[in-house]
């Protein structure tokens, strides 16, 4: 038999065990963009669901419109994400962040030295520096499932279809809708640290590049 490693068990705060790093853009009700980091998200077939917290204004403005951009950030982007992380488009900010440190900010694009793009099928801009922008509308959102240790979870659950991708031309294999995985390097939140992706390890049988 192999010599495993000796194992303990912990109890984390958190369980972000390495998650890609999006950046979700929505509109206020007033017309102008919202940039929400997102910590919690994953992909299937044309579906993501998304983990929104309940105080953000992201969330809210996503139940109102019901379109979105899911816009993934490389791994050199992590400053421009780190530099939206303690903002809220929330006015007035709500107690439980603002003790969190958390400030009102709603020029969020220009905070981060970001350029908006115009979407093609949603309302919501694109973040142009991110090599891949999913535009997405909304299918269903809920409360996420209450224990008797949190009979009121900070979190929701979003369910969006993604209508059309864009991605840079340098991610991309030319001439075909495939990403080069070798070139695109996602960000990644590792037990609230921020990391990129190492070399290729191998395929699974079912890629087609």
């Amino acid at each position: 038999m192999n010599e495993l490693p000796k194992h303990r068990v912990i109890a984390p705060r958190i369980l972000y065990f390495g998650t890609p790093v999006a950046l979700l853009s929505t509109l206020h009700a007033d017309g102008t963009p919202n940039l929400s980091p997102l910590s919690s998200v994953w992909a299937l077939d044309d579906r993501l669901v998304l983990g929104l917290g309940r105080l953000g204004q992201g969330l809210a403005n996503l139940e109102r419109t019901r379109e979105a951009v899911v816009n993934l950030p490389s791994a050199a982007l992590w400053p421009q994400v780190e530099q939206l992380a303690p903002t809220t488009g929330r006015n007035p900010v709500p107690e439980a962040k603002r003790d969190m440190g958390y400030v009102f900010e709603p020029r969020k694009f220009e905070r981060a030295g970001l350029t908006p793009l115009p979407s093609d099928t949603v309302a919501p801009p694109r973040v142009g520096e991110c090599p891949l922008q999913l535009e997405a509308v909304l299918l269903d959102v809920r409360p996420a499932a209450a224990t008797p240790e949190q009979p009121e979870p900070s979190f929701c659950i979003a369910e969006v279809r993604v209508t059309r991708v864009h991605a840079h031309e340098d991610i991309t294999v030319p001439g075909t809708s495939y990403v080069d995985v070798t070139r695109w390097q996602p960000l990644l939140y590792v037990f609230r640290h921020y990391a990129g992706t190492g070399p290729g390890l191998g395929r699974n049988f079912r890629a087609e590049t």
